[in-house]
């Protein structure tokens, strides 16, 4: 008998936290919260990830520092060490590696693997013990048929768990709960499902498609209906990791209100960009500008290249040119800088 194809998603539990903990022994079981330079004095500076230590006292990623702070005086907040991260990450994934499995990487934190099993629990116990002791860290890992399954059920398992979710299970498990509960539907998708009626996974996969696509498009529309069915990719592609873009941004303390200033700002990060990817060698095709306006009001552009490049002047001059699209009458407390590559 021929085992069975299952999709495992592998996600690291509060990956960022967990390796300051590692390093900091003395920190296990304390309030850990990372984010941007660990100073929760500074206004703007939001939180990338709190232990559940903190998260106890309702700590979540993208709050901002001040309120981690508020909430709990005690936590420990400490700075983000991208190099720590990747180092870790990378030895994550060789572990996973070393199993008779396909691994697709899709961050830092979490990767899709594919195999053949006739036990597929087993083999995510089997995993998780190796990542634990290769690399100290905690994982959950969710067990599908499909990548939408396997993402969901790691939901289930949290924290350092195994969950399981198939065509038999979907529906039981999965109709109840609310749209937004589907890995890839936000809150604006959410809402404007609520405004046809559909709150519910089970009310999704049965509505109609065509008044789906009349919605939302013809091929959203009918993908929405298929995730609520439990349907989604089960393709693990093996191919290193690259980003298809890279970003900075920057969020002021005081809020910009000259026009000349916020120009030099996005000059200052489109020029940062630029001498980044040139090392890299990957040619830009796209540059795109963010704007957010206080109080919280976020709008972003996007220009395309006349031909790829890795010049400065082009790509700078390219996210200007972004900028002047937009109406800067308004004080500006974040801009950031995106670059699409070829």
């Amino acid at each position: 008998m021929t085992a069975r194809r299952w999709i495992l998603h592998v996600d690291l539990d509060q990956f960022l936290a967990a390796v300051e903990v590692l390093r900091r022994p003395e920190l296990r079981g304390r309030p850990v919260v990372v984010g941007g330079s660990g100073d929760p004095t500074l206004r703007r500076v939001v939180v990338s990830t709190a232990s559940y230590e903190a998260r106890a006292f309702g700590i979540h990623s993208g709050m901002p520092l001040r309120e981690a702070a508020r909430r709990c005086p005690d936590a420990i907040f400490l700075p983000l060490d991208l190099p720590a991260y990747t180092a870790a990450s990378r030895r994550v994934m060789e572990t996973m590696r070393r199993f008779r499995v396909d691994v697709e990487v899709i961050g830092w934190d979490e990767a899709f693997l594919a195999t053949s099993t006739d036990d597929p629990e087993r083999l995510a116990g089997a995993i998780r013990e190796a990542v634990r002791a290769r690399t100290g860290l905690e994982c959950s890992v969710g067990i599908g048929q499909n990548k939408l399954q396997a993402k969901q059920a790691t939901g289930f398992a949290k924290p350092a768990g195994i969950g399981r979710l198939t065509d038999e299970t979907w529906m039981a498990i999965m109709g109840p709960r609310p749209t937004a509960a589907l890995w890839g539907i936000g809150s604006r998708t959410a809402a404007k499902l609520a405004g046809l009626g559909i709150v519910t996974v089970e009310q999704l996969a049965r509505a109609d498609w065509r008044m789906l696509a009349a919605t939302f498009g013809p091929v959203i529309g009918p993908s929405l209906k298929a995730m609520g069915m439990g349907v989604g990719p089960a393709e693990v592609r093996t191919e290193p990791w690259v980003p298809r873009s890279r970003s900075h941004e920057t969020t002021f303390q005081a809020d910009l209100t000259d026009r000349e200033a916020v120009e030099a700002e996005i000059s200052r990060l489109a020029r940062a960009l630029a001498s980044e990817v040139a090392s890299g060698g990957r040619p830009v095709a796209r540059v795109g500008v963010k704007v957010r306006f206080a109080p919280f009001v976020t709008r972003t552009g996007a220009i395309a290249l006349p031909a790829p490049t890795l010049e400065d002047a082009a790509i700078e001059q390219a996210a200007l040119d972004a900028l002047a699209r937009f109406d800067l009458s308004r004080p500006v407390r974040l801009l950031g800088v995106r670059v699409e590559f070829a």
